[in-house]
Protein backbone atom coordinates (compact mmCIF):
# COMPACT_ATOMS: atom_id res chain seq x y z
CA UNK A 1 0.00 0.00 0.00
CA UNK A 2 1.04 3.19 -0.61
CA UNK A 3 0.02 6.72 -0.03
CA UNK A 4 -0.44 9.45 -2.52
CA UNK A 5 -1.33 13.43 -2.57
CA UNK A 6 -2.86 15.47 -5.41
CA UNK A 7 -3.04 19.17 -5.44
CA UNK A 8 -5.96 21.31 -6.59
CA UNK A 9 -4.17 23.44 -9.04
CA UNK A 10 -5.98 26.56 -10.07
CA UNK A 11 -9.32 26.52 -8.15
CA UNK A 12 -10.63 28.44 -11.36
CA UNK A 13 -9.61 25.95 -13.92
CA UNK A 14 -10.54 22.42 -14.37
CA UNK A 15 -8.11 21.19 -11.58
CA UNK A 16 -10.25 20.52 -8.86
CA UNK A 17 -12.52 18.93 -11.03
CA UNK A 18 -10.42 16.40 -12.82
CA UNK A 19 -9.08 15.00 -9.49
CA UNK A 20 -12.76 14.47 -7.97
CA UNK A 21 -13.01 12.69 -11.31
CA UNK A 22 -10.01 10.25 -10.72
CA UNK A 23 -10.33 9.95 -6.60
CA UNK A 24 -13.90 8.66 -8.11
CA UNK A 25 -12.39 6.03 -10.47
CA UNK A 26 -9.35 4.58 -8.02
CA UNK A 27 -9.88 4.97 -4.33
CA UNK A 28 -12.80 2.84 -4.04
CA UNK A 29 -10.71 0.11 -6.11
CA UNK A 30 -7.40 0.47 -4.24
CA UNK A 31 -5.92 -0.48 -1.24
CA UNK A 32 -4.29 2.53 -1.32
CA UNK A 33 -4.79 5.39 0.57
CA UNK A 34 -5.16 9.22 -0.66
CA UNK A 35 -4.89 12.98 0.28
CA UNK A 36 -6.58 15.97 -1.57
CA UNK A 37 -5.28 19.35 -0.63
CA UNK A 38 -8.03 21.39 -1.69
CA UNK A 39 -9.90 24.42 0.05
CA UNK A 40 -13.20 23.19 1.44
CA UNK A 41 -15.27 25.21 -0.10
CA UNK A 42 -14.35 24.67 -3.73
CA UNK A 43 -14.26 20.99 -3.24
CA UNK A 44 -18.04 21.81 -2.03
CA UNK A 45 -18.49 23.47 -5.22
CA UNK A 46 -17.16 20.74 -7.05
CA UNK A 47 -18.97 18.29 -5.83
CA UNK A 48 -22.34 19.58 -6.45
CA UNK A 49 -21.97 18.70 -10.24
CA UNK A 50 -19.57 15.69 -9.35
CA UNK A 51 -20.86 13.82 -6.25
CA UNK A 52 -18.00 11.99 -5.34
CA UNK A 53 -18.27 8.17 -5.15
CA UNK A 54 -15.61 7.83 -2.77
CA UNK A 55 -15.62 7.87 1.41
CA UNK A 56 -14.03 11.24 2.46
CA UNK A 57 -13.39 13.12 5.45
CA UNK A 58 -12.90 17.15 5.63
CA UNK A 59 -10.00 18.36 7.55
CA UNK A 60 -7.97 21.65 8.36
CA UNK A 61 -4.89 19.05 9.52
CA UNK A 62 -4.18 15.48 9.14
CA UNK A 63 -5.83 13.30 11.17
CA UNK A 64 -7.03 9.72 12.08
CA UNK A 65 -9.47 8.38 9.65
CA UNK A 66 -10.30 5.15 8.10
CA UNK A 67 -8.05 4.04 5.38
CA UNK A 68 -10.34 3.66 3.17
CA UNK A 69 -11.73 7.48 3.33
CA UNK A 70 -9.84 9.97 0.76
CA UNK A 71 -8.89 13.03 3.67
CA UNK A 72 -9.96 16.41 1.67
CA UNK A 73 -7.48 18.67 3.07
CA UNK A 74 -8.69 22.19 4.19
CA UNK A 75 -6.04 24.92 3.10
CA UNK A 76 -9.06 27.77 3.76
CA UNK A 77 -11.61 29.84 1.89
CA UNK A 78 -10.72 31.38 -1.44
CA UNK A 79 -13.00 33.33 -3.85
CA UNK A 80 -13.52 31.74 -6.72
CA UNK A 81 -14.14 32.92 -10.06
CA UNK A 82 -14.28 30.42 -12.65
CA UNK A 83 -12.27 30.84 -16.10
CA UNK A 84 -9.81 33.78 -15.12
CA UNK A 85 -6.88 33.58 -12.85
CA UNK A 86 -6.88 35.88 -9.98
CA UNK A 87 -4.73 36.29 -6.69
CA UNK A 88 -6.86 34.25 -5.23
CA UNK A 89 -6.94 31.26 -7.28
CA UNK A 90 -3.22 31.98 -7.82
CA UNK A 91 -2.53 31.45 -3.94
CA UNK A 92 -5.03 28.74 -3.36
CA UNK A 93 -2.49 26.77 -6.09
CA UNK A 94 0.44 27.65 -4.79
CA UNK A 95 -0.62 26.62 -1.03
CA UNK A 96 -1.86 23.43 -1.87
CA UNK A 97 1.47 22.65 -4.09
CA UNK A 98 3.48 23.63 -0.49
CA UNK A 99 1.15 22.09 1.79
CA UNK A 100 1.68 18.56 -0.03
CA UNK A 101 5.61 18.99 -0.76
CA UNK A 102 5.32 19.03 2.82
CA UNK A 103 3.22 15.96 3.34
CA UNK A 104 5.41 14.09 1.82
CA UNK A 105 8.93 15.53 3.38
CA UNK A 106 7.10 14.45 6.63
CA UNK A 107 6.17 11.04 5.55
CA UNK A 108 2.37 11.29 5.08
CA UNK A 109 2.59 10.39 0.82
CA UNK A 110 4.85 8.49 -1.57
CA UNK A 111 4.24 10.66 -4.05
CA UNK A 112 2.71 14.21 -5.20
CA UNK A 113 0.27 14.59 -8.33
CA UNK A 114 -0.15 18.22 -9.11
CA UNK A 115 -3.27 19.19 -11.23
CA UNK A 116 -2.53 22.13 -13.94
CA UNK A 117 -1.88 25.74 -12.57
CA UNK A 118 -1.23 28.96 -14.07
CA UNK A 119 1.75 30.80 -14.01
CA UNK A 120 0.13 34.08 -14.51
CA UNK A 121 -2.31 33.55 -11.10
CA UNK A 122 0.39 32.76 -8.86
CA UNK A 123 2.90 36.06 -10.36
CA UNK A 124 -0.07 37.86 -9.60
CA UNK A 125 -0.40 36.54 -5.88
CA UNK A 126 2.76 37.64 -5.59
CA UNK A 127 4.86 34.30 -5.49
CA UNK A 128 7.98 33.60 -7.34
CA UNK A 129 7.35 30.79 -9.42
CA UNK A 130 8.89 29.79 -12.71
CA UNK A 131 6.70 26.48 -12.33
CA UNK A 132 6.16 23.28 -10.48
CA UNK A 133 9.42 21.50 -11.56
CA UNK A 134 11.69 24.33 -10.59
CA UNK A 135 10.35 25.10 -7.26
CA UNK A 136 10.25 21.51 -6.15
CA UNK A 137 13.76 21.21 -7.10
CA UNK A 138 14.46 24.09 -5.11
CA UNK A 139 13.13 23.05 -1.89
CA UNK A 140 14.55 19.68 -2.04
CA UNK A 141 17.75 21.21 -2.33
CA UNK A 142 18.71 19.87 -5.91
CA UNK A 143 20.12 22.03 -8.65
CA UNK A 144 20.56 18.82 -11.18
CA UNK A 145 16.84 17.74 -12.46
CA UNK A 146 14.96 17.45 -15.62
CA UNK A 147 11.60 17.94 -16.86
CA UNK A 148 10.40 14.95 -18.38
CA UNK A 149 7.63 13.37 -20.18
CA UNK A 150 6.10 9.88 -20.20
CA UNK A 151 4.09 7.88 -22.23
CA UNK A 152 3.10 4.43 -23.57
CA UNK A 153 4.12 6.04 -27.00
CA UNK A 154 7.11 8.22 -26.74
CA UNK A 155 9.14 9.30 -23.69
CA UNK A 156 11.13 12.45 -23.34
CA UNK A 157 13.02 15.32 -21.91
CA UNK A 158 14.42 18.79 -22.36
CA UNK A 159 17.58 19.85 -21.72
CA UNK A 160 16.39 23.66 -20.91
CA UNK A 161 13.03 24.30 -19.47
CA UNK A 162 11.08 27.36 -19.15
CA UNK A 163 13.21 29.63 -20.95
CA UNK A 164 12.88 32.11 -23.97
CA UNK A 165 14.05 30.84 -27.01
CA UNK A 166 16.69 33.64 -27.44
CA UNK A 167 18.52 32.21 -23.92
CA UNK A 168 18.87 28.68 -25.35
CA UNK A 169 21.66 28.96 -27.18
CA UNK A 170 23.62 30.15 -24.54
CA UNK A 171 22.72 27.40 -22.54
CA UNK A 172 23.67 24.82 -24.22
CA UNK A 173 27.14 23.58 -22.93
CA UNK A 174 28.98 20.16 -22.53
CA UNK A 175 28.18 20.35 -18.52
CA UNK A 176 24.73 20.71 -18.80
CA UNK A 177 24.00 18.09 -21.41
CA UNK A 178 26.41 16.00 -19.32
CA UNK A 179 24.35 16.93 -16.08
CA UNK A 180 20.90 16.15 -17.80
CA UNK A 181 21.59 13.05 -19.20
CA UNK A 182 22.98 11.44 -16.48
CA UNK A 183 19.53 12.37 -14.72
CA UNK A 184 17.54 10.65 -17.66
CA UNK A 185 19.76 7.70 -17.65
CA UNK A 186 19.77 6.58 -14.21
CA UNK A 187 15.60 7.56 -14.05
CA UNK A 188 15.56 5.48 -17.28
CA UNK A 189 17.51 2.78 -15.48
CA UNK A 190 15.79 3.06 -11.56
CA UNK A 191 12.28 4.62 -12.62
CA UNK A 192 11.17 2.72 -15.12
CA UNK A 193 13.41 -0.41 -15.89
CA UNK A 194 14.50 0.24 -18.53
CA UNK A 195 17.83 -1.56 -18.98
CA UNK A 196 19.94 -0.15 -21.21
CA UNK A 197 17.92 3.05 -22.29
CA UNK A 198 18.56 3.73 -26.14
CA UNK A 199 18.23 8.24 -25.91
CA UNK A 200 17.58 10.23 -29.16
CA UNK A 201 19.75 13.58 -28.83
CA UNK A 202 18.17 16.69 -31.23
CA UNK A 203 19.76 18.81 -32.99
CA UNK A 204 19.65 22.63 -31.63
CA UNK A 205 19.50 24.04 -35.57
CA UNK A 206 17.46 23.49 -38.46
CA UNK A 207 18.70 20.57 -39.81
CA UNK A 208 20.95 20.23 -36.61
CA UNK A 209 22.61 22.68 -38.21
CA UNK A 210 23.93 21.34 -41.26
CA UNK A 211 27.40 20.55 -40.59
CA UNK A 212 27.91 24.17 -39.28
CA UNK A 213 26.35 25.98 -42.27
CA UNK A 214 23.40 26.73 -40.17
CA UNK A 215 24.07 27.57 -36.58
CA UNK A 216 27.48 25.57 -34.79
CA UNK A 217 26.52 24.32 -31.73
CA UNK A 218 25.60 20.99 -33.31
CA UNK A 219 29.41 20.87 -34.02
CA UNK A 220 31.42 22.43 -31.18
CA UNK A 221 29.20 21.51 -28.58
CA UNK A 222 26.18 18.62 -29.39
CA UNK A 223 28.07 16.15 -31.39
CA UNK A 224 31.31 15.82 -29.62
CA UNK A 225 29.21 15.45 -26.26
CA UNK A 226 27.10 12.52 -28.09
CA UNK A 227 30.40 10.74 -29.07
CA UNK A 228 32.41 11.49 -26.30
CA UNK A 229 31.11 10.72 -22.94
CA UNK A 230 30.62 8.15 -20.23
CA UNK A 231 27.07 8.01 -21.71
CA UNK A 232 27.79 7.59 -25.20
CA UNK A 233 27.13 4.05 -25.84
CA UNK A 234 23.40 4.95 -24.83
CA UNK A 235 23.51 8.08 -27.44
CA UNK A 236 22.53 8.77 -30.77
CA UNK A 237 22.29 11.58 -32.69
CA UNK A 238 22.22 14.50 -32.61
CA UNK A 239 19.47 14.52 -34.94
CA UNK A 240 17.30 16.72 -37.31
CA UNK A 241 14.08 17.24 -35.07
CA UNK A 242 11.89 17.70 -38.18
CA UNK A 243 12.48 14.08 -40.04
CA UNK A 244 13.21 12.61 -36.85
CA UNK A 245 9.81 13.34 -35.95
CA UNK A 246 8.23 13.04 -39.31
CA UNK A 247 10.04 9.36 -39.75
CA UNK A 248 8.88 8.39 -36.21
CA UNK A 249 11.81 7.60 -35.30
CA UNK A 250 11.36 8.06 -31.57
CA UNK A 251 9.67 4.28 -32.23
CA UNK A 252 13.66 2.95 -32.05
CA UNK A 253 14.42 4.63 -28.69
CA UNK A 254 13.58 4.76 -25.25
CA UNK A 255 13.68 8.62 -25.17
CA UNK A 256 14.17 11.91 -27.12
CA UNK A 257 16.12 14.49 -25.44
CA UNK A 258 15.85 17.39 -27.13
CA UNK A 259 16.95 20.93 -26.37
CA UNK A 260 14.18 23.18 -25.92
CA UNK A 261 10.64 23.26 -24.51
CA UNK A 262 8.26 23.47 -27.67
CA UNK A 263 11.10 21.46 -29.95
CA UNK A 264 9.81 18.41 -27.31
CA UNK A 265 6.30 19.64 -26.45
CA UNK A 266 4.61 20.34 -29.52
CA UNK A 267 5.25 16.41 -31.03
CA UNK A 268 4.46 14.73 -27.54
CA UNK A 269 1.40 16.52 -26.99
CA UNK A 270 0.59 15.95 -30.49
CA UNK A 271 1.31 12.17 -30.08
CA UNK A 272 -0.46 12.02 -26.27
CA UNK A 273 -2.70 14.72 -25.88
CA UNK A 274 -4.84 13.81 -23.02
CA UNK A 275 -2.58 10.56 -21.60
CA UNK A 276 0.68 11.84 -21.50
CA UNK A 277 2.53 12.66 -18.36
CA UNK A 278 5.12 14.92 -16.95
CA UNK A 279 7.64 13.93 -14.65
CA UNK A 280 10.13 15.98 -12.78
CA UNK A 281 13.46 13.67 -12.92
CA UNK A 282 16.20 13.51 -10.32
CA UNK A 283 13.98 14.84 -7.10
CA UNK A 284 14.34 12.46 -3.72
CA UNK A 285 9.92 12.85 -3.76
CA UNK A 286 8.02 11.48 -7.04
CA UNK A 287 6.22 14.16 -8.93
CA UNK A 288 3.80 13.77 -11.48
CA UNK A 289 1.35 15.74 -13.41
CA UNK A 290 -0.38 15.97 -16.23
CA UNK A 291 0.75 17.27 -19.72
CA UNK A 292 -2.26 20.03 -20.30
CA UNK A 293 -3.13 23.11 -18.70
CA UNK A 294 -5.52 24.75 -16.77
CA UNK A 295 -8.40 24.59 -19.45
CA UNK A 296 -9.72 27.67 -18.17
CA UNK A 297 -12.58 27.97 -21.69
CA UNK A 298 -14.03 25.05 -19.71
CA UNK A 299 -13.83 25.17 -16.38
CA UNK A 300 -16.99 24.38 -14.46
CA UNK A 301 -18.68 23.16 -17.15
CA UNK A 302 -18.23 19.25 -16.11
CA UNK A 303 -16.87 18.10 -19.57
CA UNK A 304 -12.83 18.28 -18.55
CA UNK A 305 -11.01 14.84 -19.41
CA UNK A 306 -9.14 13.47 -16.50
CA UNK A 307 -7.61 10.37 -18.62
CA UNK A 308 -4.13 13.03 -18.00
CA UNK A 309 -4.27 12.79 -14.53
CA UNK A 310 -5.00 9.45 -13.99
CA UNK A 311 -2.16 8.42 -16.05
CA UNK A 312 -0.17 10.79 -13.78
CA UNK A 313 -1.54 9.09 -10.76
CA UNK A 314 -0.51 5.08 -12.91
CA UNK A 315 3.18 6.60 -13.44
CA UNK A 316 3.75 7.73 -9.96
CA UNK A 317 2.43 4.54 -8.65
CA UNK A 318 5.05 2.69 -10.98
CA UNK A 319 7.84 4.53 -9.76
CA UNK A 320 7.25 4.32 -6.24
CA UNK A 321 7.35 0.30 -6.32
CA UNK A 322 10.34 0.32 -8.49
CA UNK A 323 11.91 3.12 -6.14
CA UNK A 324 10.88 0.70 -2.84
CA UNK A 325 12.46 -2.32 -5.04
CA UNK A 326 15.58 -0.89 -5.35
CA UNK A 327 16.59 0.27 -1.22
Amino acid sequence: MSKFVFTCGDINGIGPEIVVKTLNKIALSSKDEFIFVCPQNIFKFVSKSIKPAFEYIVADKISIRNSRQVLILNTGSYKHKLGIPTIDSGSASFDSIRTSFELIKDGYSDAVITAPISKTAIKIAGKNFPGHTEMLAGWCNVKNFVMMFLSGKMNAAIATIHEPVKKVPGLITKELLSNKIEVIYNSLKNDLRINSPLIAVLGLNPHAGENGLIGDEEEKIIKPFVLNNKFSEYLRGPFSPDAFFANRSYKNVDLVFGMYHDQVLSPFKLINFGSGVNFTAGLPIVRTSPDHGTAFDIAGKGIADESSIISAFIYAKRIVKNRNSNK
